[in-house]
């Protein structure tokens, strides 16, 4: 069985090692420690163990690996726990010849929302050679250089950091003439010096041959070497001297290409080619060569390229001066380079939530970002905010790190997503800012009821209408989206008028009656419309709908009085002693319809004596238009036409039988044959004479004292009914003698009449009082929003009425 090499067991020691250290750090940031080049899928911990989770939390919770820069060396096993190397991992090209090298990165676990911070060391493997720049560095010494001269020779670069970097050289053969002297710079680079320990005798040992060898301390060990061909010079007794053992320069990492850093100067005593001096790099690495050029002739030094503190701070170097005979002496320049705010602030948002529910509340996590500098010092500094017109804050959490969390409530009817800036600057002067844009959308919830346009509706339709006719719509928004803003209409059950009445189109609003009507049933009715949207609860709103029927002119006038049955043999008596003017009766007629529709005009259409009578249009009055002659029949008809206002009209015939008499007497006066009169000469005649102008006498006197009296009453009535009181009655305010004509028939207004009869009486007299509007079946508010519509139909028929008169007079 091959050994196991040494190299394999070091990597295993140091991983147990350091994940014992992981597992016993603080709770908040996990460590590790790794060795660099280790094999794809190389076990490095267990987080979930050390975080004490079960194996499957980490894949419920959506757990990732958050590293800085986007790559990911790491992979994370969400069904195990266990985190495992995914890339090859180069500490030399990861970190350089930092020291210590370590990864960061965060572990995020959603659902809910934590993280945690993860360190992994990556430890250093050599695996790297020191290495020199040059495969032969040239010397060219004077065989008069004094004892203890020192030549310092190339060093050698070795990548590896520790143990595993340049420790030890060695020069083989060893000789006389000169000994090795290593020692440590300042940034602890080994260096190596060729110490003149005999004089040289150019005659005997013209060139010398050494091979320096670089070890560096990794088990086992790596070397590097470089031939060393020292020529010895012939006398040149003095070499060149620098101004200054050490020459230091600052300069900022913004500035140009070729500007000046330092200039170097020696001198030399000698003369001629050996007074002439000439500068190069010693000892000088290649990022040096590269950032840096000297002047061989001025020693001006001039920077390259572009530097960058946050690369390289500082720069330390030797250099060369060598006269035209070879001899050559050393200076060391240090380098300072300057930070300048040239780095703006990086925002890296780690987790988002979007979209976002409208009714999350204050407190939410929406975002977590985090905003780094890298400047250095005040550079470095950074502070965060956003803007202040929106419901959203920044909560700092821990190195960098930031919260966006809700701050109040949200709608998303009124604002549907947000563009949240995040603004990021630093401390510097001028300070550089960065602008981060984050979307944040709302997702809507069922939290508004449908609206209706109109608080309240207001219809009409006609009577007699078809059934299955659309009377108007009602219209309702939702100002959610999807399904919690489709609307749809329902009548509510429960109204007298919901079912039979109507009905509604569930999807548009648009309403439909579902019977013929009668105005003279129903005038107007009222139901309520529910907007319902498809939300889960589904919320609703509701409206009143109040329908009026419209009246149309179907229904004829019709007579209340005179009754027109032909009971009785005459309707009235006028004595023949009437003058112009005379009231003979008063023609009551009402119709069913409203509006302009009942408005009656009354006409004579035919008479037994033509001139003698007259109606008033507007009233119905039958009065005398000239004084009662002998002429005249005793028995006269007339026949009154009584027509409404409507379009078209409709009418009604009134007959009315009225006797011609001398005088009045009682109940039982009879009316003679005129058809078969004879002459008596009969002695009872002039009896019967005598008793019939006694009994007219006793009835022109009853007569005068009922005129008087009525009068007087008349009189009383009309302040007691004026107009200007504003007193409405009802049934109940008259007396027992007056004959009520409300309510007969189907009529839409209700007309009190006092008539004033006599027994035998041939005068009537018929006073109209104040229309009582009739109880609805419907709600008070119906009747006044319909009321409207009415009483325009009213004043036209008034108008019309008042031409109707002008044309019968």
């Amino acid at each position: 069985m091959a050994p196991v090499p040494q190299r394999t067991i070091r990597q295993v020691l140091f991983l147990y090692i350091f994940v014992f250290l992981g597992a016993c750090a603080a709770s908040e940031t996990l460590r590790y420690s790794v060795a660099e080049e280790m094999a794809t899928g190389s076990f490095v911990a267990n987080i979930a163990k050390d975080l004490g989770l079960d194996e499957t939390s980490l894949s419920s919770r959506k757990a990732r690996i958050v590293v800085e820069g986007g790559r990911e060396p790491f992979l994370l096993d969400l069904n195990s726990g266990t985190l495992v190397i995914k890339d090859n991992i180069d500490r030399e090209e990861l970190c350089g010849q930092v020291e210590q090298c370590v990864i960061h990165f965060e572990l995020l676990l959603q659902n809910p929302l934590h993280f945690f911070r993860v360190q992994v060391e990556v430890s250093d493997i050599n695996d790297h050679s020191p290495v020199f720049s040059e495969e032969e560095q040239i010397l060219k010494i004077p065989e008069l250089t004094n004892i203890g001269t020192r030549f310092p020779l190339e060093n050698a670069q070795d990548l590896d950091v520790g143990n595993n970097s340049l420790r030890v050289y060695k020069i083989a053969p060893t000789s006389e003439q000169f000994d090795l002297l290593t020692g440590e710079q300042s940034d602890g680079r080994k260096y190596a010096e060729l110490v003149l320990a005999k004089s040289l005798d150019r005659e005997e040992h013209p060139e010398l041959h050494f091979l320096l060898t670089a070890v560096d301390g990794g088990s086992p060990p790596r070397s590097g070497t470089i031939k060393v061909h020292i020529i010895v010079l012939d006398a040149n007794d003095n070499a060149p001297v620098f101004s200054q053992p050490l020459y230091r320069a600052r300069v900022l990492e913004n500035s140009s290409e070729d500007t000046l850093v330092t200039t170097v100067s020696a001198t030399d005593l000698d003369e001629g080619s050996h007074g002439d001096v000439f500068y190069s790099f010693s000892q000088s690495s290649g990022k040096v060569s590269r950032t840096f050029n000297i002047h061989p002739v001025t020693g001006e030094i001039r920077i390259a390229k572009p530097l960058d503190f946050e690369m390289n701070e500082k720069y330390e170097f030797n250099v060369r001066s060598t006269d035209g005979g070879g001899l050559s002496s050393h200076c060391k320049v240090l380098v300072d380079v300057g930070d300048v705010n040239d780095n703006s602030p990086e925002v890296v948002v780690t987790s988002l939530t979007s979209p976002l529910p409208e009714d999350a509340l204050p407190g939410t996590v929406v975002a977590l970002f985090s905003v780094r500098d890298r400047d250095s010092g005040d550079f470095g500094k950074t502070s965060c905010s956003i803007q202040n017109d929106i419901p959203f804050v920044l909560k700092p959490t821990f190195n960098n790190y930031f919260e966006l969390i809700t701050d109040a409530a949200l709608d998303r009817e009124s604002i549907s997503n947000y563009n949240i800036t995040i603004t990021a600057v630093d401390s510097g002067s001028p300070s550089l800012t960065t602008l981060e844009t984050i979307r944040v959308q709302l997702s809507d919830i069922n939290d508004n009821p449908p609206k209706f346009n109109q608080t309240s509706y207001l219809m009409h339709v006609t009577e007699n209408n078809r059934p299955s006719l659309i009377i108007g719509s009602v219209n309702a928004v939702d100002s959610d989206s999807g399904l919690n803003a489709k609307v749809t209409y329902a009548i509510l059950l429960g109204s007298e008028y919901s079912s039979p009445f109507i009905s509604i189109n569930s999807e548009n609003g648009n309403l439909y009656v579902l019977k013929t009507f009668d105005y003279e049933e129903v005038k107007a009715f009222q139901v309520t419309v529910q907007a319902s949207d498809s939300g889960s609860p589904a919320k609703s709103s509701t409206v009143s709908v109040h329908v009026c029927i419209v009246d149309e002119n179907d229904n004829a006038p019709v007579i209340l009085y005179p009754l027109q049955n032909f009971s009785a043999s005459y309707s009235d008596l006028v004595p023949r002693t009437a003058e112009a003017g005379y009231l003979v009766m008063k023609v009551v007629a009402v119709d069913g319809d409203s509006g302009q529709n009942s408005w009656l005009s009354y006409q004579l259409l035919q008479t037994t004596a033509p001139g003698l009578f007259t109606v008033v249009p507007h009233n119905g009055e039958v009065r005398t238009t000239r004084p009662v002659t002998e002429r005249d029949a005793m028995k006269q008809q007339v026949v009154i036409l009584v027509r409404d206002n409507g379009k078209p009209p409709q009418a009604t015939r009134a007959t009315l039988t009225i006797l011609l008499v001398n005088g009045f007497s009682d109940v039982h006066l009879q009316v003679p044959d005129f058809s078969q009169e004879e002459k008596q000469d009969d002695p009872l005649t002039m009896y019967l004479v005598i008793s019939l102008a006694l009994i007219s006498f006793l009835f022109l006197v009853s007569v005068t004292i009922f005129i008087l009296i009525k009068t007087c009453q008349r009189k009383q009535t009309k302040e007691r009914y004026s107009p200007a009181s504003g007193h409405f009655y009802d049934p109940s305010d008259f007396r027992n003698s007056l004959i009520d004509m409300g309510g007969t028939g189907r009529l839409s207004q209700s007309y009190q009449y006092e008539v004033c009869l006599t027994t035998g009486s041939g005068n009537s007299e018929f006073k109209f009082l104040k229309p009582i509007i009739p109880s609805l079946p419907v709600q008070q508010g119906n009747i006044e929003l319909c009321a409207d519509r009415n009483q325009d139909f009213q004043h036209i028929s008034q108008v019309e009425a008042r031409k109707g008169m002008a044309q019968l007079k």
